[in-house]
């Protein structure tokens, strides 16, 4: 498959499914490299396409959202309640966007999250596990910024709450 064709097939993929596709798993439908999907995905960006990259694999942003309040909240907890954190988030019907840290030397480190659902924390979860690697969070002892989106400003007001009453929120 040439280049051109290559990225079409893409895009139209991404518009097609509802969930996220892996670069693997690209790469294999493509009969190239996962290295390949990358440079698509990079060039496809470059002209204007909107696809993000998430721990479970690429996604469309998309057209008509469902999320219409978006807000960063700074939170602070330790490993053993990430899983509490994000669940009080989905369970409201919010989503994660990405984790955000302060970084003493490298400034603002951000990681994509895309988390709405519990198939996706459980992907998350499965991927700290697996591989062993230690959340952003970790290089802040704790302390992060997340930023959430909601479908109603009341929405947003309960999870706060409820992260607030989980001991999880940071207030400033």
């Amino acid at each position: 498959m040439e280049a051109e064709d290559r990225r079409k097939f893409i895009l139209n993929w991404l518009r097609q499914c509802s969930g996220r596709i892996t670069g693997t798993e690209l790469a294999k439908q493509c009969q190239v490299s996962r290295q390949i999907i990358v440079q698509d995905i990079a060039i496809l960006r470059a002209v204007g396409e909107e696809i993000v990259s998430t721990p479970q694999g690429y996604m469309l942003l998309p057209e008509a959202k469902k999320y219409q309040v978006q807000k960063i909240i700074s939170c602070h907890h330790n490993r053993e309640q990430i899983k509490d954190e994000i669940e009080i988030i989905i369970n409201q019907g919010g989503r994660v966007l990405n984790v955000i840290v302060e970084h003493p030397l490298y400034g603002q480190l951000q990681g994509s999250l895309m988390i709405d659902n519990r198939k996706d924390l459980e992907i998350f979860l499965s991927k700290i596990h697996d591989t062993g690697a230690r959340p952003l969070s970790a290089l802040t002892h704790g302390s992060h910024l997340h930023t959430i989106e909601t479908p109603t400003q009341e929405t947003m007001e309960k999870i706060i709450n409820d992260l607030d009453r989980a001991g999880i929120l940071e207030v400033p």
